[in-house]
């Protein structure tokens, strides 16, 4: 990823992004939906599942703590994603970090990119996403 110190590593047979050891962002399907799951602020998680049930969903097993699930076999909007996971790694990231830091990942980054469309073609899907 080119977010600061970012390293992708695989964990539990999926790929999970992380800074300083602490996962901020994985990629990992809920049955068989593909689906990247972040860290979300207080009161985010029931806003954006309430507003649009089709893109977001409460994940298991992280979505107690408020993370997000979003669905990548639904028409996606590049700039929302990069705003949700970069705010997943603002919420991760020691301060230092934080201050300053580019926090795109949007189609700039081809490790994301490459990874959604992995996870688009081994589900078999076909669909278009916005640039």
């Amino acid at each position: 990823m080119a977010l600061p110190d970012a390293e992708e590593r695989t964990t539990w047979d999926v790929p999970t992004f992380r800074i300083n050891g602490k996962m901020f962002a994985l990629a990992s399907p809920v049955g068989r939906r593909p689906a990247v799951w972040c860290k979300a602020p207080p009161g985010a998680q029931v806003i954006l599942v309430e507003a649009a049930p089709e893109r977001f969903f409460r994940p298991p097993y992280l979505g107690h703590k408020g993370w997000i699930g979003i669905w990548l076999d639904v028409e996606l909007d590049w700039a929302e994603m990069d705003d949700l996971i970069g705010r997943s790694y603002q919420l991760i990231a020691p301060k230092k970090r934080r201050a300053g830091a580019d926090t795109s990942v949007s189609p700039r980054n081809k490790s994301l990119r490459r990874l959604v469309h992995a996870k688009r073609e081994k589900s078999g899907l076909r669909f278009s996403t916005k640039a």
